[in-house]
């Protein structure tokens, strides 16, 4: 019965088939574990502190320079002895008007002023009166609640806008770092981009949408950026002429007198990280600038988390664990560089923690995983191996034991053979022949047990060197005449050119069975009236041995193959030549005991060359 062997088109469906239900498994897994924790894990608090890193280490973006900030400081309360009252305000308002600012932005509520009422009905009319007098609220007209930014008498002209500090609490992280700010409120605009010249909310950069409430985030620079002049010093008239001209100037506190006059910020979460004072010119500056923060639509998060787990879980299943680890750390770097870079570049927020976190996961729990098919697989390898072991074996002992049984045979047929040529009866030709080849086949025989032994040696590692110093070039001519009448034979001459060198320590026994395969290969590989060549010669430490032959060759493909056990090249499988495949595979096998190497140049019909490389000190 034949066997019926698959098209290659049906192998070709096989392996696709395969290869597409590893693909399917691996992207099931991915985006398993991608939609497990985008649907079970906020990791908002994770995600604003990785946001936070990525704002310490950008680069500072610029600033508009139409902002400047006026602080009540401890050098105010220090000059004065006191917190400025009411009447103290009047005058610093009349010295600030001096300098033409485009605006005068209050964070402090009037009605916070000490003095008499006379006084603050003073400076009620005084900022009433101006056009370019604002205060900023924190609080907001809630629904039900209107009026709640109207300034009580008697401040009732000042003009009021929203404004508020937007921290993030239990719902956006619990940090309480204020990352936001409010861009319109029940579709009115708040103060800073008003008074930044944005009519409509969609016109902001990075704008959050709402039902209520939209916001943008806050483009921060670091704390100090906008270094606050004292009040004291305005005061006492020592700003320079022109310096708040067509500024925008915000007033507020720095007296670390009370936690509300300062906010936490991505730079620090410290409780007074930055005033009051600078978190509005930052504001200010980013509505200005219009370089609110963008960030990405959620599902470009996820498209990111899924492509990039599917790139783990690949690298888990298919390649090498420390390649795997390799590859896991660099994709790390690589998109935490891509993150810093689109924010520092581009002002874009791309979302880090889900998919820094499916990374690691789709790693870590895959990695047992791998684990047990590696172990699996390791197992199974092992009882294979086992069983082919126990295989080899038997086939050794099998070998080894047939080899010695034929041999005692042998012995008998070689002894009969020469008691009959020494018996003085004389015998007509075809006997002659008949005894002639009988003896060829008996050698034949004896030289291939003789292998299959030594063989079997050899894998059972029965192997022992005994080292001892010795004439290579006396050892090589030991075996040239050993092979030359086998040469003569044939009509082949063997030429030996011998450099003089000093002795090196080998097995003699083991190299003289090297040389002696090597020296009857090339003559029996050879047609007659040929010349072998063996050559000897030191080179750096080590002994050259050549044995160059005028034979039938090896082609190119098969010359690393000749030294595998029981190959024969297809030039030498075409001959008429006998031989088992075991020579050169002991020749290897032997040489490379002495730490040395055999090698082969060879072009079919043109000749081999084998060369020996033996180290002088073993």
């Amino acid at each position: 019965m034949k066997l019926k062997i698959p098209k290659i088109e049906k192998l070709e469906k096989i392996l696709v088939s395969k290869s597409f239900r590893f693909q399917a498994i691996r992207c099931a897994i991915s985006l398993l574990i991608t939609v497990l924790l985008y649907q079970f894990f906020s990791l908002t608090g994770v995600e604003n502190y990785l946001y936070d890193l990525r704002v310490i280490y950008k680069p500072v973006s610029k600033v508009s320079d139409t902002v400047a900030t006026i602080a009540i400081d401890q050098e105010t309360v220090r000059d004065m002895r006191r917190s400025p009252n009411a009447k103290d305000h009047i005058e610093f308002l009349k010295l600030l008007l001096a300098q033409k600012p485009k605006a005068i932005v209050y964070l402090i509520h009037p009605k916070e002023l000490v003095g008499a009422y006379e006084e603050l009905q003073e400076f009620g009319e005084l900022a009433s009166g101006l056009n370019n007098f604002i205060v900023v609220s924190e609080k907001l007209n809630l629904k039900g609640e209107e009026g709640r930014l109207e300034m009580p008498p008697p401040f009732t002209g000042i003009k009021v806008a929203i404004g508020p500090k937007l921290a993030d609490r239990n719902s956006s992280g619990g940090d309480g770092v204020t990352r936001r700010m409010l861009v319109s409120y029940e579709g009115k605009m708040a103060f800073h981009p008003h008074f930044a010249g944005i009519t409509r909310e969609e016109g902001v950069r990075g704008l959050i949408y709402d039902d209520e409430f939209n916001e943008a985030f806050i483009d921060y620079h670091p704390q100090g950026t906008y270094r606050a002049l004292s009040f004291s010093s305005v005061l006492e008239n020592k700003i320079p002429a022109s310096q708040l001209t067509d500024k925008i100037v915000f007033v507020g506190r720095d007296t670390l007198g009370s936690n509300k006059d300062y906010v936490q910020t991505p730079y620090s979460q410290d409780q007074m990280a930055m005033t009051v004072l600078e978190l509005h010119a930052n504001m200010m500056d980013t509505m200005i600038l219009n370089s609110s923060p963008i960030k990405v639509n959620y599902w470009i998060n996820i498209v990111a988390t899924l492509l990039f787990s599917w790139l783990i879980v690949y690298v888990v299943l298919a390649l090498k664990p420390s390649r795997g680890l390799l590859i896991l750390l660099a994709s790390v770097l690589a998109y935490v560089t891509l993150s810093w870079s689109l924010l520092s570049l581009a002002g874009v927020w791309l979302g880090m923690a889900h998919t820094l976190i499916a990374m690691f996961v789709c790693y870590y729990f895959l990695i047992p995983y791998r684990l047990i098919l590696e172990n699996r697989k390791s197992w199974e390898l092992f009882q294979r191996n086992k069983i082919l072991s126990q295989v080899e074996e038997l086939k050794s002992n099998f070998l080894s034991m047939m080899s010695h049984d034929i041999k005692t045979p042998l012995a008998r047929i070689q002894g009969m053979i020469d008691l009959i040529k020494r018996e003085t009866v004389e015998l007509n030709p075809k006997q002659t022949q008949a005894l002639d080849t009988i003896t060829q086949s008996s050698r034949d025989l004896t030289e291939f047990i003789t292998s299959i032994l030594d063989l079997g040696r050899v894998e059972s590692q029965g192997i022992n060197l005994h080292f001892s110093s010795r004439d290579i070039n006396s050892l090589v001519q030991e075996v040239i005449e050993k092979y030359d009448f086998f040469a003569k034979e044939r009509n082949i001459e063997i030429i030996g050119e011998f450099e003089p060198m000093f002795s090196a320590k080998v097995d003699v026994e083991l190299m003289r069975q090297v040389f002696s395969n090597l020296i009857e290969n090339a003559i029996k590989y050879s047609p007659e009236g040929t010349k072998v060549l063996v050559t000897t010669e030191e080179s750096n430490g080590e002994v050259v041995i050549q044995f160059a032959d005028q034979g039938i060759g090896i082609s190119e493909d098969e010359q690393q193959n000749v030294f595998m056990k029981f190959y024969r090249s297809k030039e030498a499988k075409n001959s008429k030549i006998k031989g088992t495949g075991i020579g050169l595979y002991l020749a290897r096998y032997f040489v490379d005991l002495h730490r040395g190497r055999i090698d082969v140049e060879s072009r079919p019909a043109q000749g081999s060359t084998f060369s020996v490389v033996l180290p002088m000190e073993q």
